[in-house]
């Protein structure tokens, strides 16, 4: 799935925050590990690094199985990576709706803990966003747009604590893209709610957009097509096909990054 959105307005932009899937985010290798993982690592390091390596080659449902052993930790690097986990899974193909609504509300309640283990822990605050950002499918409206100011705070809170972190910078990219090209009539439904619903512009986005391919360039897919898709948004034709171009060329992987391939191909068509 190219991006989760939380709320859609006639297949416009979410109206509180479109999410990538942001599996197996952040690294280059992409290769399936088989027959069974190893799951007897001792010390917090060992489980870390085998984490991280079943992450990388996107097993996800092994990576949950190795990190649920860890639930009742009191460290932060193994909740928020286990909040990130049980996030992938609600991601698979044909995963049930109640398993789904459950693992959502369990990913945020680990990267909750993980925050509160750890503040300064960049991670942390990142995952708690994007959590956040889901439960939000199951509380309504009016949650999701207030949600919306603690999600922004976390991502900023994250760049603040490590400001190479390409993936806190393009998930706060895509925060002001959509509330950039929410349409009037949005805009209306959510000043109804509140008296300063939250605005972004296009220009803002694309700073973060830039940035995570400064400090991390053709670290994701999606964020070459949202650089195109952000310059067609502000009339620069020239540098969107630039972009949705390298979208196009990216190395198609994933699912993800097969869905990418296709929408700037027909982007690259509108722009003629």
């Amino acid at each position: 799935m190219a991006a989760r959105v939380l709320m859609r307005f006639s297949g416009r932009a979410a109206l509180l925050l479109g999410l990538p899937a942001l599996s197996c985010l952040g690294y280059e290798a992409y290769r399936r590990v088989q027959g069974s993982a190893v799951l007897h690592a001792v010390g917090k390091e060992e489980v870390l690094e085998q984490a991280d390596y079943l992450y990388s080659c996107a097993e996800t449902e092994k990576l949950y199985q190795l990190l649920l052993q860890h639930k009742d930790s009191d460290d932060a690097e193994f909740l928020w990576r286990l909040a990130r986990a049980s996030r992938d899974l609600t991601l698979l193909p044909g995963m049930e709706g109640k398993r789904k609504k459950q693992l959502t509300f369990e990913a945020f309640e680990y990267a909750k803990r993980a925050l509160e283990k750890d503040e300064k822990c960049f991670a942390a605050h990142k995952w708690y966003a994007v959590c956040l950002s889901d439960v939000g499918d199951y509380e309504g409206i009016k949650v999701k747009i207030g949600n919306s100011y603690i999600i922004r705070e976390h991502l900023e809170r994250a760049i603040e604590l490590n400001a190479k972190d390409a993936t806190s910078l393009h998930i706060l990219g895509y925060w002001c893209f959509a509330f950039a090209e929410l349409p009037w009539y949005q805009r209306k439904v959510a000043a109804a709610l509140f008296s300063s619903p939250p605005v972004a512009t296009y220009e803002e986005a694309l700073e973060f957009f830039l940035k995570a391919e400064e400090v991390d360039p053709d670290f994701y897919s999606k964020n070459l097509l949202m650089l195109g898709k952000t310059y067609m948004a502000m009339k620069d034709k020239q540098r969107a096909e630039l972009w949705l171009t390298k979208a196009k060329d990216y190395p198609a992987h994933t699912l993800e990054d097969k869905e990418v391939h296709k929408e700037a191909v027909d982007l690259l068509k509108k722009l003629g």
